[in-house]
């Protein structure tokens, strides 16, 4: 699923989903491919993204793109 097609059926609101694909633009995560969960309260969405695992993630539809800085770790 594309990030146009989540915002269509969850317009203004967080959603939870799964990461298909993404790439590296600089020093952010580009994610373009979805596995749609579903929608999150707005009063859930903190609580919801800090129990995220693995490859999901929660992100507001009104965002044009769904980016994600990468930190690197320095030694």
């Amino acid at each position: 699923m594309k990030w146009q097609e989540v915002q269509s059926i969850y317009p203004d609101q967080f959603v939870k989903f799964e990461i298909l694909h993404s790439f590296e633009e600089g020093d952010k995560e580009i994610i373009d491919q979805f596995a749609l969960i579903g929608p999150v309260k707005d009063e859930d969405a903190t609580h919801e993204l800090l129990n995220c695992k693995n490859r999901t993630l929660i992100y507001h539809t009104s965002k044009e793109k769904v980016k994600v800085i990468i930190r690197k770790n320095i030694d």
